[in-house]
């Protein structure tokens, strides 16, 4: 499925899914956790920028891997299931 600026799209508890930004601009994307709580995996595994339109850091291929190495040791305690490396 392909969202567009100003669109919303509902994704149901469990339902397999990843996001990928297609287009050759930045993109951002707001994401509604319900119930509470799967919002801390997010905030665990992320890199804090300094304002929510500062471009995140270009990674490396050993940063890469640290970053799923760490979603990976997260994933079960969020109850997260990683189906495919993007």
């Amino acid at each position: 499925m392909t969202v567009k600026a100003g669109e919303t799209l509902h994704i149901p508890a469990n339902a397999p899914h990843q996001f990928k930004n297609t287009s050759a601009q930045p993109v951002r994307l707001l994401c509604i956790c319900s119930p509470a709580g799967q919002e801390n995996f997010f905030a665990e595994i992320g890199v804090p920028l300094a304002t929510r339109t500062t471009a995140p850091p270009p990674e490396n291929g050993e940063q890469r891997e640290a970053f799923m190495k760490k979603a990976k040791q997260l994933a079960p305690k969020y109850a997260t299931e990683l189906l495919k490396e993007a």
